[in-house]
């Protein structure tokens, strides 16, 4: 099943500013869906991972231990 491409893409606040470390995600489409899209910002139109809430919340606490 393909998933509908979401109209909105919002860049990770644990994206570093110089343009090294880019990630992006859609917002409304895991509200409407459950399905957390993620990509690179720098190359839009390739590759994107399809998580499951469980695993974009691991990933989102990798992030935050990687910061600091």
């Amino acid at each position: 099943m393909k998933t509908a491409k979401p109209t909105r893409w919002v860049k990770s606040t644990y994206s570093s500013g110089d343009g090294g470390q880019c990630v992006e995600w859609a917002p409304e489409h895991a509200a409407a869906t459950g399905e957390y899209l993620v990509r690179d910002s720098k190359a839009p139109d390739g590759p994107r991972l399809t998580l499951t809430g469980e695993a974009f919340a691991g990933l989102v606490r990798f992030a935050r231990r990687a910061i600091v």
